[in-house]
């Protein structure tokens, strides 16, 4: 370095000595700053002694010390939650509610619903039981407001008392718990509406007074909601990939968390609901007012004993909601509980004769594919499944009509596709006497010499391409709805006891790579018959070569394929493919014999005939044929100026 340069790192050094002096705190500043780190670490030490003396004086509540007399209780619990004490020395009911559709067991603790049954469902293997969504400590709802105090109120950490279960028509319940105060004429009330028939509860919190209890200040509540999804299918992989946290904003846009990795949110655009989904049954908490912002993860959960994750849950959900909330207004806060299965027609049925803008397209929560294949989905399968379901069939005689009703729809599709298919055959000889005129260096001599033929022929190479694009939204369709399809869930047929899941008719311990620990027999089955189909296929196809050889190969490589894909899918899905294929076979047969081969030619004969006296082009053959003299006219150039060089 030269002497300019240690000047320059001279001067420097002194800028920065000089900033930080002018900048140093004051003793004052340094006091200040003391004073305010010294206040947060006693708010929170105090926070952490309140805490462990909530917790304490819990446990004494639950074990009914003799040892603490009742005058000791309460000086405690005036302490600990000022106003709200007399709910602190209430002691832990429940209360259960039975329905044609659930059975809600409440706890006062919080005024929560503790276990959620579905009566028509049973969790794989347990013939007995309702299905329970959540119980116990598996799920808890929790709203938190500051009171004079200035301490935060958790509902979670209090006794509610039950004043009000009674019916009040025929088909709805009414539930009310109480939170109460030591001040006269205030409380806070949960209530609940509960349906006789129907898996939506309505829930409202709505305070009485109580802003006489409450800080100046509010003007919102906290909402904490975590759950943790048990396991209830037999086939945890496909359960894992549907299980999802998904949210749906006021404009009516459905959106969800990641279902296949842990991942967190923090949205700040207003909500609509948040839901709770597994495969087949979600809990979905409705605010009618909105939920300004939240906070929402999903994630794996773990056994705190072994600290690995643990494998009776599918995922663990959390929420952090804020709500607007006016106590000096007495306004309260209405909600509608949903807890029941992802079925399409349950879940529409909320959104019938209502607004646009007030719609809750809960129905999203059943994922019916792309934007064209979820409208197949939605006005051609869902439909047929449900005329045919309604006149009693069995689910197997029902997916074979959906199959043979959907074949009978893309016939003329199918039927186009092979007749092309049998004119490109019919034309294999002369293919062939072009691919010996011209060699493998003289490749676009030969394929113009074959465009020509066909041209002639009037074939089409796209005609039997298309037809196929037409039938894949429709292949793609049931490849949606047979997984998601809650109708299939415990249905059987024949060896499989369970339509929704694989079908294993032989499993072992070990897990192997790409086929797991299973053989389902419906899918072995659909890929004999897709071999078949090929082979079919196959025999149908013009041309050889390498090329031809190669991509033969590649077509018998393919349902091999298809079979480690679909031996962990919903055995109703190998079903319907299997049905599929062996009709597929049975029409080319039927078009085998339907179409004369030498009567094809004879037609195709005649029409180069008549083409080579009054040639006409199709649009399609003379752009192609216009591209290829321009890329000729192109290396022919290219030709000329190498030449020059």
């Amino acid at each position: 370095m030269d002497k300019y340069s240690w000047i320059g790192l001279f001067l420097i050094a002194l800028i920065l000595i000089g900033f930080s002096i002018i900048n140093r705190p004051t003793p004052e500043q340094l006091e200040a700053r003391r004073q305010y780190y010294d206040s947060i670490r006693v708010a929170d030490s105090v926070a952490h002694v309140k805490e462990l003396e909530k917790m304490a004086f819990q446990l004494q509540a639950q074990q009914a010390a003799d040892t603490v007399s009742e005058a000791d209780k309460e000086a405690v619990a005036h302490r600990l939650y000022g106003d709200f004490a007399p709910a602190a020395m209430l002691e832990e009911e429940q209360l259960v509610v039975s329905t044609d559709k659930l059975i809600l067991t409440f706890s006062s603790k919080g005024a929560r619903i503790e276990q959620a049954q579905l009566t028509e469902y049973k969790a794989y293997g347990d013939t007995v039981n309702p299905l329970s969504l959540f119980r116990g400590d598996e799920a808890a709802l929790d709203f938190s407001f500051i009171h004079r105090g200035n301490d935060y109120l958790h509902t979670s950490e209090l006794n509610f008392k039950l004043v009000g279960n009674e019916m009040l028509t025929d088909t709805l319940r009414k539930v009310t718990w109480r939170l109460p105060t030591e001040v006269d004429n205030t409380w806070l009330d949960f209530v609940y509406l509960i349906p006789t028939n129907d898996y939506m509860v309505r829930f409202a919190i709505e305070p009485h007074n109580i802003q006489n209890v409450l800080s100046l200040n509010t003007t919102s509540t906290e909402m904490q909601w975590n759950a943790k999804i048990p396991q209830q299918e037999r086939g945890r992989k496909f359960e894992d990939r549907y299980a999802t946290l998904q949210y749906m904003f006021v404009n009516g846009d459905v959106k969800n968390l990641s279902e296949s990795k842990q991942e967190s949110k923090r949205l700040n655009t207003a909500l609509r609901w948040i839901a709770y989904k597994d495969q087949f049954f979600s809990t979905v908490l409705i605010s009618d007012e909105s939920y300004e912002s939240a906070d929402v993860e999903s994630s794996f959960p773990v056994d705190p004993l072994t600290g690995k994750r643990d494998m009776r849950y599918i995922k663990q959900y959390q929420t952090h909601a804020t709500l607007a909330f006016d106590p000096q207004q007495n306004t309260a806060l209405h909600f509608r509980l949903y807890m029941g299965p992802n079925h399409y027609n349950t879940l529409k049925a909320y959104d019938k004769g209502v607004e646009k803008a007030d719609r809750l397209n809960l129905k999203k929560l059943v994922p019916l594919g792309w934007k064209i294949v979820a409208w197949i989905n939605q006005i051609l399968v869902i439909p047929m499944f449900d005329l045919f379901t309604s006149w009693g069939l069995h689910i197997g005689l029902i997916i074979f009509l959906m199959t043979l009703v959907i074949k009978i729809i893309i016939l003329p599709f199918v039927f186009s596709s092979y007749r092309s298919s049998a004119k490109m055959r019919v034309l294999k000889p002369q293919i062939e006497e072009i691919n010996n005129k011209y060699p493998a260096d003289k490749m676009q001599e030969r394929q113009q010499a074959t465009m020509a033929l066909y041209q002639k022929a009037g074939v089409s190479p796209m005609s039997g391409c298309l037809p196929m694009l037409f039938q894949f939204p429709v292949l793609m369709a049931m490849f949606w709805f047979f997984p998601t399809a809650i109708e299939l869930r415990g249905k059987s047929f024949l060896w499989a006891d369970d339509l929704s899941t694989y079908d294993a008719v032989f499993t072992w311990s070990t897990n192997i790579p790409l086929i797991g620990n299973h053989l389902s027999l419906f899918c072995l089955l659909m890929t004999l018959a897709n071999i078949a189909y090929t082979y079919f296929n196959m025999q149908s196809q013009a041309g050889g070569g390498q090329e031809m050889k190669i991509m033969k190969w590649m077509m018998y490589l393919m349902p091999l394929m298809f079979f480690f894909i679909f031996n962990d899918y919903a055995a109703g899905l190998s079903y319907y493919y299997l049905l599929s294929l062996m009709i597929t076979i049975l029409q080319t047969m039927i078009f085998r014999w339907a179409i004369d081969d030498e009567k094809l030619l004879r037609e195709m004969q005649a029409k180069q005939q008549k083409n080579e006296k009054k040639p006409k082009k199709s649009g399609f053959m003379a752009r192609l044929e216009k591209m290829q003299r321009e890329q000729q006219q192109y290396m022919r150039e290219q030709a000329k100026k190498n030449a020059r060089r």
